[in-house]
């Protein structure tokens, strides 16, 4: 049945990150558009009466609303997990995204094909050649080897024996099952046999993988080492992953972006930073709060600017002027390209003045080792113990562009709903645009100090 064409109002609740600054359509692999899919005698009424507001308890009478207004679109290469309770619409949206279901309205566009218009035909081809995916209880085949279950998407599709067994051995060997390649399913464990299952997606060499709760039928360890191939396996292939679950940590740790869903509605889109410090709603904020934030937050999202930086040709009058002034007894030193050098401590600068010394070139030490802007801070806490300096923050070119002190790193830990205890001021937030420069010191002090 060809889906009614209806065309939802705008929300009243905006979505935010459906796509993300800067996105083409060249980016998107799959979008999503007003989509709705009722289960019932009266799709059509029921779609009406929840564009007036009504919510899914409300048109029970004339149907199932699974989901209900889904716009979103997966940029190409990234992991889009889509996170919700049992009955919040998430695994009835997957199956749209390969056809197994069509909308009852909008449209679903997977590489410029739109399923809601394709016929069986086309469906086959589009899922043959662009769309894979992965269950979670594997669906292999029982009486056929480990090689075999993950070349069968070639096999189907026409490929030779040859090609398609040396391409599933491939990948099998990408998923760490390489000399199982004999065995039969029911020699594996639950987690090889999952990795069967991912194998033979990748064997197919499609641009989209759709994982339908892959890993939720696993142990808790056989789970995060899934976790961890995955990403690893993502890094080196850059497949287009749209990834169902309803473990906020596993959406957390996986996805690029995340969308909550909620009876049937997607209540918010973002990153795991952005839903985890700014909730759209109550339901987000109790759903996220017991998540350990120190895994999801990185150095980026809370790191301030430091008290003082002085240029490594300065001299120490300069230094401890500047230190100081700011009332700490150390400072972060950087050259005219703010690499970071080290940090010089008040009384060592002093004790050069007294010394006659015009410069603080051999007072540099390392200080605490630096982290990169997209460091958990979980692994800050132990660099933090050793010092009572800020960590540095420092990019790829080793530019420092901010610091973690360690009250921030503290604070950093409590929910934007509960309150902080202590309002001790470190400075303003380091905004994307800013990095620490030689501008940073006073301009008084931007010449070499000699002794007094």
């Amino acid at each position: 049945m060809t889906a009614p064409s209806i065309t939802p109002p705008d929300s009243t609740t905006a979505v935010p990150e459906q796509t993300g600054p800067g996105t083409t359509a060249a980016d998107v692999a799959v979008s999503v558009r007003d989509v709705y899919k009722v289960f019932g005698r009266r799709p059509v009424e029921a779609i009406r009466r929840l564009e007036q507001g009504a919510s899914r308890d409300d048109v029970k009478s004339l149907g199932t609303a699974a989901v209900i207004d889904a716009s979103f679109d997966v940029r190409r290469g990234e992991i889009f997990v889509v996170m919700g309770l049992s009955g919040s619409g998430k695994s009835t949206l997957i199956r749209m995204l390969n056809g197994l279901w069509k909308p009852t309205a909008g449209h679903v566009v997977v590489g410029g094909t739109d399923l809601a218009a394709t016929d069986a035909k086309q469906l086959r081809a589009l899922r043959r050649s662009s769309v894979s995916m992965v269950f979670q209880h594997f669906a292999l085949l029982p009486h056929r080897t480990v090689l075999d279950n993950a070349a069968y998407p070639l096999e189907i599709q026409g490929v030779g024996k040859a090609e398609r067994r040396e391409k599933a051995r491939t990948a099998l060997e990408l998923t760490g099952l390489g000399g199982w390649e004999d065995s039969l399913p029911s020699q594996l464990s639950g987690g090889m046999r999952q990795r069967v299952g991912l194998a033979r997606a990748l064997a197919a060499d499609t641009d989209v993988l759709l994982m339908d709760e892959a890993f939720s039928a696993l142990d808790p360890l056989i789970r995060r080492e899934m976790q961890e191939q995955l990403l690893d396996l993502q890094q080196r292939l850059g497949k287009t992953i749209v990834f169902i679950t309803h473990d906020l940590n596993e959406a957390m740790h996986l996805g690029d972006r995340i969308a909550v869903m909620r009876d049937g509605r997607i209540v918010q889109i973002g990153t795991a930073e952005q839903i985890l410090s700014d909730p759209a709603n109550d339901y987000v904020a109790q759903f996220v709060a017991d998540v350990d934030r120190t895994r999801v937050l990185t150095a980026s999202s809370v790191m301030v600017r430091p008290a003082v930086v002085v240029p490594v040709s300065g001299g120490p009058r300069q230094a401890s002027r500047a230190m100081r002034d700011a009332q700490v007894s150390a400072a972060y030193v950087v050259d005219r390209q703010r690499v970071l050098h080290g940090v010089v401590r008040d009384d060592d600068a002093v004790a050069a003045l007294k010394a006659g010394k015009e410069s603080i070139g051999d007072l540099v030490h390392d200080g605490v080792a630096p982290v990169s802007p997209d460091t958990p801070l979980a692994e800050i806490f132990a660099p933090a113990a050793e010092s009572s300096l800020p960590v540095p923050v420092t990019d790829a070119e080793g530019r420092l562009v901010g610091v973690v002190p360690r009250v921030t790193l503290l604070e950093a830990m409590v929910p934007p709903d509960q309150p902080r205890t202590g309002e001790i001021e470190l400075g303003a937030p380091v905004r994307e645009d800013e990095t620490v420069t030689d501008a940073a010191v006073d301009s008084d002090l931007t010449t070499e100090g000699g002794a007094a």
